[in-house]
């Protein structure tokens, strides 16, 4: 273990203490894990406004200790008044911290660390949704047992509130449905291939480049990312256990520069959503491209931006917008949990607002629905024989399926092509219904290669 010994800091001394009458209140003392993007901005923003968050949380918050692989490496925060060390064990196990910041990321070290700070008493920041989608019922259980709690606002959408927006401000509401874009990268690839005409994986590249996305991009294009976030959504929206495993996920990398130009053709954007819907069978759980109508303000949240439209029954439809990463916009957050715990560190377990919204012992036991019995309408793309009968065929299909049609777009052939590609908007079908028709349209003759069928949501306040 390498340990960088503290140093003092009269920047960061400004919330170390504040009297209340004659007494000194000492600031609480924070335990960091994780001394990256995140990290550095949470140490910036603690340092930057201690005078402003002490005001808030009634006591300083200070970080003394922080792990971090590397302790050579630049950093972006300035790391005078903590004590830096590469084993983060080290920092949980240091009897003087009372809360611990996880931003390791991952489920396997940071799970451990977790569990070790809350065996001993100590209240967990967190920002890591892959670890509250996949444990998290296992780690509240275990805080609850030790009256600590454990905050995870910085999981879902970076800077935007929406935990705390959906726990606390909507409280008085059922939650009916939520859709959310939720993942940067992928919005910022649907955008440039609408705004630029560009090919997924041109701009894929580039996202790279840019370090939007990583060398392994697959959780970012194939929904991983955003399932996780979605879980933890569903679970404090309709008060149900987090399960990362139900959930259906579909990713971007077949959506081509055609069906973005067609969509809007037809008043519509693709966006990758994550969509939870509470139904009288279950509850929707699922990630995948899908087409919204143009006017939706939704549709308009472009780059890497994030954007959580949500509907209940008392409020209506209520949209969060923001940052859903970066080193400030996350930290925004962490710091923003840590206010939370320091405000109750002294109160009654009992009166604290519930880690998944609902008490413990009220959460439901819905189902997740299977996506094969999930209602909604379709975008269609095919390419068939440019000849009389063709169209005829599909309709018939589409008709004994009990699919109604809302509107057909047939293209003209490309030059030295005989194949015309015809696009359909249907209205709303069970999927496996549709399953089925696609099926026997793929079976005829006349059309070449697989239908590619996108999901549209009209997300109408019903």
């Amino acid at each position: 273990m390498n340990t960088v010994p503290v140093r003092p800091s009269v920047a960061f001394g400004i919330c170390l203490k504040k009297i209340e009458g004659n007494a000194l209140v000492e600031a609480v003392k924070v335990g960091l894990l994780g001394l990256g993007t995140v990290g550095g901005g949470t140490v910036n923003v603690l340092k930057r406004n201690a005078e402003e968050i002490s005001r808030r949380a009634g006591r300083g918050i200070q970080v003394t200790h922080a792990a971090a692989r590397d302790l050579n490496k630049p950093r972006i925060c300035d790391t005078d008044g903590i004590t830096l060390t590469t084993d983060p064990m080290s920092v949980v196990n240091d009897p003087d911290i009372q809360i611990v910041i996880e931003l390791i990321g991952g489920d396997g070290l940071a799970k451990d660390l977790v569990m070790a700070a809350i065996e001993q008493g100590k209240h967990v920041v967190t920002a890591n949704k892959a670890l509250i989608a996949k444990h998290g019922n296992e780690i509240f259980a275990a805080a609850q047992k030790k009256n600590v709690m454990v905050a995870f606002e910085a999981a879902v959408a970076g800077g935007i509130p929406i935990i705390k927006a959906i726990r606390e401000g909507l409280a008085g509401n059922k939650i009916q449905w939520l859709a959310g874009i939720i993942n940067g990268t992928g919005n910022f690839i649907l955008t440039e291939m609408r705004d630029k005409g560009r090919d997924f994986d041109d701009v894929l590249k580039e996202a790279q480049e840019l370090g939007y996305a990583e060398a392994d991009p697959t959780f970012d294009v194939e929904g991983i990312d955003a399932a996780h976030k979605l879980t933890i959504l569903a679970s404090i929206a309709f008060g149900i256990p987090l399960q990362f495993d139900a959930a259906y996920t579909e990713g971007i990398t077949k959506i081509t520069r055609e069906d973005v130009n067609y969509a809007e053709e037809l008043g519509y954007r693709i966006k990758h959503l994550g969509v939870s819907r509470c139904t009288e069978k279950g509850v929707e759980l699922r990630v995948h491209p899908t087409l919204i109508p143009e006017r939706r303000l939704l549709a308009n949240v472009d780059g890497v931006m994030n954007a959580v439209l949500v509907n209940g029954d008392a409020v209506g439809p209520t949209l969060y917008y923001g940052a859903g990463a970066g080193d400030e916009p996350t930290a925004s957050a962490v710091v923003a949990d840590l206010v939370d715990m320091v405000r109750v560190l002294t109160s009654d377990p009992e009166n604290r607002v519930p880690h998944l919204a609902f008490q413990p012992d009220a959460l439901s036991d819905i189902p997740i629905l299977p996506m094969a019995e999930v209602t909604t309408a379709y975008y269609l793309r095919m390419q068939a024989d440019d000849r009389p009968g063709v169209l005829a065929d599909v309709t018939r299909i589409l008709g004994d399926a009990g699919i109604s049609i809302e509107a057909i777009i047939q293209k003209e052939p490309l030059p030295d092509s005989d194949n015309a590609n015809i696009i359909m908007l249907t209205h709303r079908v069970e999927e496996q219904q549709m399953d089925k028709a696609i099926a026997s349209i793929e079976a005829l003759p006349a059309i070449h290669n697989k239908l590619t069928r996108i999901r549209v949501e009209s997300l109408d306040a019903d």
